[in-house]
Order: structure tokens, then sequence, then C-alpha cells
């Protein structure tokens, strides 16, 4: 897909501006737009690279869990919370790694109306070749160094903190 041409001027730059003379100043935009435009472009970026391996960043993102836990496998349940992402979206993902020979899936004997995902060995190949390649590529925020995006981590911890995505266990992440 071509890259589509650059503007002359930033488009976010300018409509801050647009609404400071129609609205007063008001920061919190100009930084939703940037958030959600730099969202558009990681995802774009990092969705290229997962792309010639059947994958999507949310199924790359179910690979990467399955090959955490410690057996390989985990109840649909907990990789909707961990994921943070709604059961259906969990269902979805996982039966399309199911499809592609990447995961399998069994009733969890330990719950009997649950259900067990177990990545594959083809599962386990293709996320160490796709890491490799995320890797190599900074995970499309090669333009700033690690203490930045250190920074940045910390800048959005707030914001996840006051959504509840996590109980704020205090500085050291744990």
């Amino acid at each position: 897909m071509p890259k589509p041409l650059s503007l002359p001027f930033d488009p976010i730059a300018r409509a801050d501006e647009r609404w400071k003379q129609r609205w007063g100043s008001v920061p919190s935009m100009a930084a939703i737009t940037s958030i959600m435009r730099a969202h558009q472009i990681l995802l774009g970026q990092v969705d290229a690279v997962v792309k010639p391996y059947g994958l999507t960043f949310a199924r790359y993102e179910a690979l990467v869990l399955l090959t955490f836990s410690k057996s390989g496998e985990l109840p649909m349940s907990k990789i909707g919370e961990r994921l943070m992402v709604h059961p259906t979206s969990v269902t979805n993902t996982v039966d399309r790694l199911v499809k592609s020979g990447l995961v399998d899936k069994r009733p969890n004997p330990a719950d009997g109306r649950g259900t067990l995902a177990t990545i594959t060995d083809q599962g386990r190949e293709v996320v160490e070749s796709a890491t490799r390649d995320l890797m190599a590529m900074d995970f499309g925020l090669g333009v700033y160094d690690a203490e930045e995006c250190g920074e940045i981590f910390q800048l959005l911890r707030p914001l996840r903190i006051d959504a509840e995505d996590f109980e704020d266990a205090g500085e050291d992440g744990a």
C-alpha cells in the first residue's frame, strides 16, 4: 500500500490553533488527537510486520500471552482479562488462531463451562519469528531511545490507573 503524501504542515497543530481561536486553549484536545494518530501509525506499522504470519496485533498479543504462561495454555476468560478485551473479542481472536493451526482449544477440566486455549508448536514458531521482526523495527518506536520509551510508559500509566486497568502497586510496576 503506497504511503500517503505528507502534508506541508502539522494538521494537529493547525487544528489546535483553530480550536484556540474558536473555543479557547484546550491542550487535552491536541494531546488526544496526537495519541489517536500515533495509535493509527503504530498499529499500521506493527500489523504490516505481523501480517505475513497471518496475524494481527491482537492475535500476536494472544500468542505472546500463551507463550508467557507456564503450560502454554490459559482459560479463555483469563486471556480476556489479561488482554483487557471483551469475551467476544477473545473468542474471535482465538478461533482465528485455531483456524491457522497456531492454537488448540479444549474443555477446561477445572471448569465444566470453560475452555482452554493452548499454543501449538507452530504457534510457538510463529510468535518467535514475529517477535524477532517486531523487535528489529522497535515496535514502530525507533524514533525514541530506551529512556524516552520509558518516559512514554510512565506518562501514560496514570491514565491507565485512573481507568482501573490495574491496581496501582507503586512505582516498581509490580
